[in-house]
C-alpha cells in the first residue's frame, strides 16, 4: 500500500496499493481514506496511478476489487476505473456478501 499525503502541507491523507487475497483468484485495489481525505478527489487519483503501475509496470492484464454494496461512493470509484460489478461474494464463511468487480484488458 502506498500512503496518500496532500502534496503542500504532507498530511497524510489515506492509503492505496494492490493487495493479494487468498480468497480472490487474482489482484485486488485497496483503499482507505481519513476524513480529511475524502470527498477531494486524492481517492480517485490515487486509484488511477496504481491502476497503471499495475498494467505498465508489473504487466497485470486482470485487477478486482470488492467493496460494501452500500459503498455507494466506493463502487463509483472502481467503476470510474473501468472495474465492473461481477457477483456477490463472501471472503469468509458468516461474513457479510460484498460486491466483486474485476477489470481485463
Amino acid at each position: 500500500m502506498f500512503a496518500v499525503r496532500d502534496r503542500e502541507t504532507g498530511e497524510e491523507l489515506g492509503m492505496c496499493g494492490l493487495m493479494r487475497r487468498e480468497q480472490l483468484d487474482g489482484v485486488d485495489i485497496g483503499y482507505a481514506f481519513l476524513p480529511a481525505g475524502r470527498g477531494r478527489g486524492y481517492a480517485l487519483e490515487a486509484a488511477r496511478r496504481v491502476m497503471q503501475y499495475a498494467t505498465e509496470d508489473l504487466g497485470l492484464r486482470r485487477v478486482l476489487g470488492i467493496v460494501a454494496s452500500n459503498n455507494k461512493p466506493s463502487r463509483a470509484l472502481l467503476e470510474k476505473l473501468g472495474l465492473r460489478y461481477r457477483r456477490m461474494i463472501r471472503l469468509n464463511p458468516g461474513e457479510e456478501e460484498i460486491c466483486l468487480y474485476d477489470w481485463s484488458a
